[in-house]
Protein backbone atom coordinates (compact mmCIF):
# COMPACT_ATOMS: atom_id res chain seq x y z
CA UNK A 1 0.00 0.00 0.00
CA UNK A 2 1.32 3.44 -0.96
CA UNK A 3 2.25 5.66 1.97
CA UNK A 4 0.27 8.88 2.06
CA UNK A 5 0.29 12.03 4.10
CA UNK A 6 -2.26 12.92 6.76
CA UNK A 7 -4.16 16.17 6.42
CA UNK A 8 -4.15 18.09 9.68
CA UNK A 9 -1.85 19.41 12.37
CA UNK A 10 -0.20 16.57 14.30
CA UNK A 11 2.65 18.50 15.82
CA UNK A 12 1.94 16.78 19.15
CA UNK A 13 3.15 13.38 17.97
CA UNK A 14 6.10 12.07 15.96
CA UNK A 15 5.81 12.42 12.20
CA UNK A 16 4.93 9.20 10.40
CA UNK A 17 3.32 7.91 7.24
CA UNK A 18 -0.17 6.42 7.28
CA UNK A 19 -2.33 4.25 5.04
CA UNK A 20 -5.91 4.46 3.86
CA UNK A 21 -8.31 2.58 6.07
CA UNK A 22 -5.77 2.50 8.87
CA UNK A 23 -6.65 2.95 12.52
CA UNK A 24 -3.62 3.75 14.57
CA UNK A 25 -2.34 5.45 17.68
CA UNK A 26 0.70 7.64 18.06
CA UNK A 27 1.64 9.59 21.15
CA UNK A 28 -1.66 10.64 22.71
CA UNK A 29 -3.57 10.51 19.41
CA UNK A 30 -5.70 7.75 17.98
CA UNK A 31 -7.12 8.30 14.51
CA UNK A 32 -9.33 6.60 11.97
CA UNK A 33 -8.20 7.50 8.48
CA UNK A 34 -10.28 7.49 5.29
CA UNK A 35 -9.31 8.56 1.76
CA UNK A 36 -10.32 12.06 0.68
CA UNK A 37 -12.16 11.07 -2.56
CA UNK A 38 -10.78 12.04 -5.98
CA UNK A 39 -12.60 12.07 -9.26
CA UNK A 40 -13.45 8.65 -10.67
CA UNK A 41 -10.47 7.16 -12.45
CA UNK A 42 -7.95 9.48 -10.82
CA UNK A 43 -4.85 7.55 -9.73
CA UNK A 44 -3.03 10.42 -8.02
CA UNK A 45 -1.95 9.82 -4.40
CA UNK A 46 -4.81 10.57 -2.05
CA UNK A 47 -4.60 12.66 1.06
CA UNK A 48 -6.18 11.11 4.13
CA UNK A 49 -8.73 12.93 6.22
CA UNK A 50 -9.21 12.36 9.94
CA UNK A 51 -12.68 10.99 10.65
CA UNK A 52 -12.30 10.26 14.35
CA UNK A 53 -9.87 11.12 17.10
CA UNK A 54 -9.74 9.96 20.68
CA UNK A 55 -7.31 9.90 23.56
CA UNK A 56 -6.94 6.13 23.96
CA UNK A 57 -3.55 6.29 25.65
CA UNK A 58 -5.07 7.89 28.71
CA UNK A 59 -7.27 5.92 31.11
CA UNK A 60 -9.94 8.25 32.37
CA UNK A 61 -10.88 8.26 36.06
CA UNK A 62 -14.02 6.29 36.81
CA UNK A 63 -15.92 9.44 37.73
CA UNK A 64 -15.55 10.54 34.09
CA UNK A 65 -17.73 7.60 32.97
CA UNK A 66 -20.97 9.27 31.79
CA UNK A 67 -24.10 8.45 33.74
CA UNK A 68 -25.96 7.88 30.46
CA UNK A 69 -23.50 5.11 29.50
CA UNK A 70 -23.59 3.56 32.97
CA UNK A 71 -27.37 3.61 32.94
CA UNK A 72 -27.44 1.44 29.82
CA UNK A 73 -25.43 -1.35 31.47
CA UNK A 74 -27.39 -4.59 31.86
CA UNK A 75 -24.47 -6.98 32.32
CA UNK A 76 -21.01 -7.16 33.88
CA UNK A 77 -18.17 -9.33 32.60
CA UNK A 78 -15.18 -9.56 34.92
CA UNK A 79 -11.79 -11.13 35.30
CA UNK A 80 -11.16 -12.87 38.63
CA UNK A 81 -7.50 -12.83 39.77
CA UNK A 82 -6.45 -9.40 41.04
CA UNK A 83 -9.74 -7.96 39.76
CA UNK A 84 -12.24 -9.63 42.07
CA UNK A 85 -9.62 -11.14 44.36
CA UNK A 86 -7.00 -9.56 46.61
CA UNK A 87 -4.01 -11.66 47.67
CA UNK A 88 -5.70 -14.72 46.17
CA UNK A 89 -9.08 -14.43 47.93
CA UNK A 90 -12.26 -12.53 47.23
CA UNK A 91 -12.81 -9.76 49.75
CA UNK A 92 -16.17 -8.94 51.36
CA UNK A 93 -16.54 -5.69 49.42
CA UNK A 94 -16.10 -7.47 46.07
CA UNK A 95 -18.43 -10.31 47.07
CA UNK A 96 -21.06 -7.84 48.25
CA UNK A 97 -20.67 -5.93 44.98
CA UNK A 98 -21.41 -9.10 42.99
CA UNK A 99 -24.50 -9.68 45.14
CA UNK A 100 -25.70 -6.11 44.71
CA UNK A 101 -25.37 -6.33 40.94
CA UNK A 102 -27.37 -9.56 40.83
CA UNK A 103 -29.99 -8.20 43.24
CA UNK A 104 -30.47 -5.25 40.88
CA UNK A 105 -31.21 -7.65 38.03
CA UNK A 106 -27.93 -7.37 36.14
CA UNK A 107 -26.24 -10.33 34.49
CA UNK A 108 -22.80 -11.17 35.93
CA UNK A 109 -20.29 -13.51 34.28
CA UNK A 110 -16.72 -14.06 35.49
CA UNK A 111 -14.14 -14.97 32.84
CA UNK A 112 -10.79 -16.34 33.97
CA UNK A 113 -7.66 -18.17 32.93
CA UNK A 114 -7.97 -20.28 36.08
CA UNK A 115 -8.72 -23.99 35.68
CA UNK A 116 -12.08 -25.70 35.85
CA UNK A 117 -11.27 -27.45 39.14
CA UNK A 118 -10.29 -24.18 40.80
CA UNK A 119 -13.38 -22.37 39.44
CA UNK A 120 -16.07 -24.92 40.35
CA UNK A 121 -16.60 -24.00 44.03
CA UNK A 122 -16.85 -20.31 43.15
CA UNK A 123 -19.39 -20.98 40.40
CA UNK A 124 -21.49 -22.59 43.14
CA UNK A 125 -21.01 -20.05 45.95
CA UNK A 126 -20.61 -16.67 44.31
CA UNK A 127 -23.63 -14.64 43.14
CA UNK A 128 -22.80 -14.94 39.44
CA UNK A 129 -24.67 -16.38 36.47
CA UNK A 130 -21.66 -18.41 35.39
CA UNK A 131 -17.89 -18.66 35.29
CA UNK A 132 -16.06 -19.11 31.99
CA UNK A 133 -12.82 -20.91 32.88
CA UNK A 134 -9.55 -21.62 31.10
CA UNK A 135 -9.66 -18.53 28.89
CA UNK A 136 -12.97 -19.22 27.20
CA UNK A 137 -12.83 -23.02 26.94
CA UNK A 138 -15.22 -24.15 29.69
CA UNK A 139 -18.57 -22.77 30.86
CA UNK A 140 -19.68 -23.52 34.42
CA UNK A 141 -23.34 -22.89 35.27
CA UNK A 142 -24.88 -23.44 38.67
CA UNK A 143 -28.07 -25.25 37.71
CA UNK A 144 -29.63 -24.79 41.16
CA UNK A 145 -29.92 -21.12 40.28
CA UNK A 146 -32.21 -22.20 37.44
CA UNK A 147 -34.52 -24.10 39.79
CA UNK A 148 -33.12 -27.54 39.00
CA UNK A 149 -32.61 -30.35 41.49
CA UNK A 150 -29.60 -30.62 43.75
CA UNK A 151 -27.56 -33.77 43.38
CA UNK A 152 -27.63 -36.70 45.82
CA UNK A 153 -24.99 -35.13 48.03
CA UNK A 154 -27.06 -32.01 48.54
CA UNK A 155 -24.45 -29.97 46.65
CA UNK A 156 -25.59 -27.75 43.82
CA UNK A 157 -25.23 -29.40 40.45
CA UNK A 158 -22.84 -27.69 38.06
CA UNK A 159 -23.49 -27.85 34.35
CA UNK A 160 -20.14 -27.99 32.55
CA UNK A 161 -19.89 -27.22 28.82
CA UNK A 162 -16.84 -27.21 26.53
CA UNK A 163 -15.82 -25.46 23.34
CA UNK A 164 -13.39 -28.33 22.60
CA UNK A 165 -14.35 -31.95 21.90
CA UNK A 166 -13.35 -34.85 24.16
CA UNK A 167 -10.94 -36.23 21.55
CA UNK A 168 -9.27 -32.84 21.07
CA UNK A 169 -8.85 -32.43 24.82
CA UNK A 170 -7.15 -35.81 25.12
CA UNK A 171 -4.83 -35.10 22.21
CA UNK A 172 -3.99 -31.61 23.44
CA UNK A 173 -3.28 -32.88 26.95
CA UNK A 174 -0.48 -35.13 25.69
CA UNK A 175 0.99 -32.30 23.62
CA UNK A 176 0.89 -29.86 26.56
CA UNK A 177 2.66 -32.31 28.86
CA UNK A 178 5.53 -32.47 26.39
CA UNK A 179 5.62 -28.67 25.96
CA UNK A 180 5.56 -28.18 29.71
CA UNK A 181 8.65 -30.36 30.09
CA UNK A 182 10.38 -28.40 27.33
CA UNK A 183 9.69 -25.10 29.11
CA UNK A 184 10.97 -26.41 32.45
CA UNK A 185 14.13 -27.67 30.73
CA UNK A 186 14.83 -24.66 28.49
CA UNK A 187 13.88 -21.81 30.83
CA UNK A 188 15.60 -22.31 34.21
CA UNK A 189 13.61 -21.22 37.24
CA UNK A 190 10.20 -21.86 35.70
CA UNK A 191 7.54 -24.01 37.33
CA UNK A 192 4.07 -25.22 36.47
CA UNK A 193 1.23 -23.40 38.19
CA UNK A 194 0.10 -25.19 41.35
CA UNK A 195 -3.51 -25.29 40.16
CA UNK A 196 -2.53 -27.50 37.21
CA UNK A 197 -4.36 -30.57 38.53
CA UNK A 198 -7.68 -28.87 37.82
CA UNK A 199 -6.86 -27.91 34.25
CA UNK A 200 -8.61 -29.66 31.38
CA UNK A 201 -7.88 -27.61 28.25
CA UNK A 202 -4.76 -25.51 28.85
CA UNK A 203 -1.49 -25.26 30.74
CA UNK A 204 -0.07 -22.55 32.98
CA UNK A 205 3.39 -21.46 34.10
CA UNK A 206 3.58 -19.48 37.32
CA UNK A 207 5.25 -16.08 37.06
CA UNK A 208 3.90 -14.13 40.06
CA UNK A 209 1.71 -16.31 42.29
CA UNK A 210 4.33 -18.41 44.11
CA UNK A 211 7.30 -17.75 41.79
CA UNK A 212 8.75 -14.49 40.50
CA UNK A 213 9.92 -14.66 36.90
CA UNK A 214 11.69 -11.70 35.28
CA UNK A 215 10.16 -10.20 32.16
CA UNK A 216 12.72 -11.78 29.85
CA UNK A 217 11.90 -15.29 31.09
CA UNK A 218 8.18 -14.64 30.73
CA UNK A 219 8.90 -13.65 27.13
CA UNK A 220 10.89 -16.88 26.62
CA UNK A 221 7.98 -18.99 27.85
CA UNK A 222 5.53 -17.16 25.60
CA UNK A 223 7.87 -17.66 22.63
CA UNK A 224 8.14 -21.41 23.26
CA UNK A 225 4.37 -21.79 23.53
CA UNK A 226 3.84 -19.86 20.32
CA UNK A 227 6.53 -21.84 18.50
CA UNK A 228 4.57 -24.99 19.40
CA UNK A 229 1.42 -23.56 17.81
CA UNK A 230 -0.24 -22.52 21.06
CA UNK A 231 -2.08 -19.34 21.92
CA UNK A 232 -0.26 -17.71 24.84
CA UNK A 233 -1.39 -14.96 27.20
CA UNK A 234 0.05 -13.43 30.37
CA UNK A 235 -2.25 -12.77 33.31
CA UNK A 236 -1.32 -11.07 36.56
CA UNK A 237 -0.05 -14.40 37.94
CA UNK A 238 0.32 -17.01 35.16
CA UNK A 239 1.43 -17.54 31.59
CA UNK A 240 -1.37 -19.54 29.96
CA UNK A 241 -1.08 -21.59 26.78
CA UNK A 242 -3.67 -23.58 24.85
CA UNK A 243 -4.57 -24.99 21.48
CA UNK A 244 -7.63 -23.61 19.71
CA UNK A 245 -9.17 -20.33 18.59
CA UNK A 246 -11.07 -19.65 21.81
CA UNK A 247 -10.24 -16.75 24.11
CA UNK A 248 -11.97 -14.56 26.67
CA UNK A 249 -13.97 -12.71 24.02
CA UNK A 250 -15.24 -15.81 22.21
CA UNK A 251 -15.96 -17.29 25.65
CA UNK A 252 -18.04 -14.24 26.58
CA UNK A 253 -20.05 -14.47 23.36
CA UNK A 254 -20.59 -18.19 23.93
CA UNK A 255 -21.69 -17.69 27.53
CA UNK A 256 -24.24 -15.00 26.67
CA UNK A 257 -25.64 -17.18 23.90
CA UNK A 258 -25.83 -20.29 26.12
CA UNK A 259 -27.17 -18.53 29.21
CA UNK A 260 -29.58 -16.04 27.71
CA UNK A 261 -30.06 -17.03 24.06
CA UNK A 262 -28.74 -13.64 22.91
CA UNK A 263 -26.02 -12.34 20.60
CA UNK A 264 -23.46 -10.36 22.60
CA UNK A 265 -22.30 -8.56 19.47
CA UNK A 266 -25.66 -6.79 19.22
CA UNK A 267 -25.55 -5.46 22.79
CA UNK A 268 -21.90 -4.63 23.46
CA UNK A 269 -22.73 -1.15 24.78
CA UNK A 270 -24.95 -2.72 27.43
CA UNK A 271 -22.05 -4.63 29.02
CA UNK A 272 -19.01 -3.47 30.92
CA UNK A 273 -15.80 -5.47 31.17
CA UNK A 274 -13.55 -5.17 34.24
CA UNK A 275 -9.96 -6.46 34.23
CA UNK A 276 -6.39 -5.86 35.32
CA UNK A 277 -3.72 -7.28 33.00
CA UNK A 278 -2.47 -8.11 29.51
CA UNK A 279 -4.73 -11.12 29.10
CA UNK A 280 -7.67 -8.69 29.32
CA UNK A 281 -6.43 -6.62 26.39
CA UNK A 282 -8.76 -8.24 23.84
CA UNK A 283 -11.71 -7.37 26.08
CA UNK A 284 -10.50 -3.80 26.64
CA UNK A 285 -10.39 -3.41 22.87
CA UNK A 286 -13.78 -4.99 22.22
CA UNK A 287 -15.86 -3.19 24.86
CA UNK A 288 -16.43 0.56 24.70
CA UNK A 289 -17.37 0.32 28.37
CA UNK A 290 -14.19 -1.17 29.84
CA UNK A 291 -12.63 -0.52 33.23
CA UNK A 292 -9.26 -1.43 34.69
CA UNK A 293 -8.88 -1.75 38.43
CA UNK A 294 -6.03 0.50 39.60
CA UNK A 295 -3.40 -2.28 39.61
CA UNK A 296 -3.71 -2.46 35.81
CA UNK A 297 -1.01 0.22 35.84
CA UNK A 298 1.47 -2.59 36.51
CA UNK A 299 0.91 -3.66 32.88
CA UNK A 300 0.23 -0.26 31.34
CA UNK A 301 3.42 -0.17 29.27
CA UNK A 302 2.66 -3.63 27.84
CA UNK A 303 -0.92 -2.89 26.77
CA UNK A 304 -1.54 -1.80 23.17
CA UNK A 305 -5.16 -1.07 24.14
CA UNK A 306 -5.94 0.38 27.55
CA UNK A 307 -9.24 0.16 29.38
CA UNK A 308 -11.32 3.30 28.87
CA UNK A 309 -11.61 4.00 32.60
CA UNK A 310 -9.61 3.20 35.72
CA UNK A 311 -10.65 2.92 39.36
CA UNK A 312 -9.02 4.66 42.30
CA UNK A 313 -8.69 1.44 44.28
CA UNK A 314 -6.93 -1.80 43.39
CA UNK A 315 -8.28 -5.34 42.99
CA UNK A 316 -11.54 -6.20 44.80
CA UNK A 317 -11.99 -2.69 46.16
CA UNK A 318 -11.68 -1.39 42.61
CA UNK A 319 -14.33 -3.83 41.40
CA UNK A 320 -16.63 -2.61 44.18
CA UNK A 321 -16.12 0.94 42.82
CA UNK A 322 -17.28 -0.21 39.39
CA UNK A 323 -20.36 -1.92 40.79
CA UNK A 324 -21.27 1.21 42.77
CA UNK A 325 -20.87 3.38 39.68
CA UNK A 326 -23.10 1.10 37.60
CA UNK A 327 -25.77 0.76 40.27
CA UNK A 328 -25.90 4.49 41.02
CA UNK A 329 -26.77 5.16 37.37
CA UNK A 330 -29.45 2.43 37.34
CA UNK A 331 -31.29 4.34 40.04
CA UNK A 332 -31.30 7.61 38.06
Amino acid sequence: MVSQNIRGNFSTHPARKAHAGERGCWGHWCVNLEPNPHAVGCNAPQELRIVQTCDTFVMLPLNAWPSSARGRITGVLTDIDDTLTTEGAITPDALNALGALKAAGLSVIAITGRPVGWSEPFAIRWPVDAIVAENGAVLLQNTSKKGLQRNEYGREQLLKSYQISDSERRENCARMQRIGQRILRDVPGTGLARDGAGRETDMAIDHSEFTRLPVEKIAQVVAIMQSEGMTATVSSIHINGWFGAHNKLTGARWAVRELFGRDLNTEMNHWVYVGDSTNDQLMFEAFAQSVGVANVRRFESQLATLPRFITDEERGAGFAEVAKAVLSAQAD
